[in-house]
């Protein structure tokens, strides 16, 4: 990871904050991340400086890199997707009781930093209980799976569902939250993450193995409940192919195409005219697209509102220990590139976890 530098202006009134981010500079590798220091604009009206506690790895940082996210801004830019902090400091029109108190925001981008400004309206309150680690791995990822669980698929209890990857960290946390439900979950990853994959409470099948489907159907040979599906391609057929009368395709990723050349955008439609298709059909069953954004164009308050309602629910089985976050490894902001590098390894149960640079140890005592 390289250096550069960059400095902005703050007022007087505000006290200065350094920040370090982590800069994705164009197409490049892991190690091709920049590591820069600023001086943080004071937040301007309705905004508050966050210090970061915890960010993370998401598949999206991981499509980013290659230029492949549906809808990523220009390089270069900070990503970061998601973000447990602590208030230092808030703007203009801002309640300043909410300095010291800690919240997780959705940012899509600009995460990766000891610091940002976030807007005070997208902050969600995480419970002093909760680990900071152990909340961020389940922001995106814990009101993904709730969401597409119980406000899309709605599958009830006694039902069974198949979800792909459940061993990552949509995956593993979808297992959990279906377990807690009263659901039987089949879950697919490689044979190295079958133990834990039982240990969250599903049955295993290789993703490796050329007969995967038919491995699942065996299983359930009725058909299933709901499929939750973020590698689409070839494959979504297939995962259409499992549901029962009356099931469920939640599709919420393009993971198969991650790697192909050309418009990031062509994947992505093609699936939305695959799942329209399939909607077409007398059959029963339904086909859905998980957009965590959806809505908030339309109505941010509304949007918003449900995110924080959802996020809420999900830390309390979290402080219950009814939701055990995964995490793969807790590296330094400094290490930004190696956390990238492991996460894309495909290697790892879990999530990996961004925290702050440790604090340097006391000196000695003469």
């Amino acid at each position: 990871m390289t250096n550069t530098a960059a400095h902005a202006s703050a007022t007087s009134t505000t006290p200065v904050v350094s920040a370090t981010e982590v800069v994705l500079p164009g197409l490049v590798e892991p190690d091709g991340l920049e590591l820069r220091s600023r001086e943080l604009p004071a937040p301007a009206k309705g905004q508050v400086v966050l210090r970061m506690d915890a960010t993370g790895v998401s598949f999206a940082e991981q499509q980013m890199r290659r230029g492949k996210y549906y809808d990523q801004p220009s390089f270069p830019f900070v990503p970061g997707y998601d973000v447990v902090g602590t208030v230092t400091a808030a703007g203009p029109d801002v309640d300043t009781a909410l300095v010291g108190r800690r919240f997780a925001a959705v940012t899509k981008i600009g995460a990766w930093a000891s610091h940002l400004l976030v807007d005070a309206v997208d902050l969600m309150p995480v419970p002093d209980e909760v680990d900071a680690a152990d909340a961020e791995t389940v922001v995106v990822n814990g009101i993904t799976a709730w969401q597409m669980l119980h406000r899309i698929a709605k599958v009830r209890t006694g039902g069974t569902i198949v979800v792909l990857g459940a061993n990552g960290g949509v995956g593993s946390t979808l297992v959990q939250l279906a377990r807690h439900a009263g659901i039987t979950v089949i879950g697919t990853a490689s044979a190295r993450h079958h133990a834990t994959v039982r240990e969250l409470g599903a049955t295993p099948v290789d993703y490796r193995d050329p007969d995967m489907y038919a491995r699942i159907r065996e299983l359930a040979p009725a058909g299933v409940d709901a499929v939750f599906d973020h590698v689409g391609g070839a494959g979504g057929e297939q995962s259409w192919q499992l549901l029962r009368k009356g099931g469920t395709l939640v599709s919420y990723g393009t993971a198969a195409t991650k790697d192909d050349e050309g418009n990031s955008q062509v994947p992505v439609l093609k699936l939305f005219a695959r799942l329209a298709a399939w909607n077409s059909l007398p059959n029963g069953r339904s086909a859905h697209f998980y957009n965590f954004w959806a809505g908030k164009r339309r109505c941010r308050a509304s949007w918003q509102q449900r995110m924080t309602e959802d996020l809420t629910q999900v830390l309390r089985l979290v402080a219950d220990d009814v939701l055990t976050p995964q995490i793969a490894a807790r590296i330094p902001l400094s290490d930004t590139a190696a956390a990238l590098t492991l996460a894309e390894s495909r290697t790892v149960a879990g999530k990996i976890v961004i925290v702050p640079a440790a604090a340097p140890a006391p000196a000695p005592e003469a």
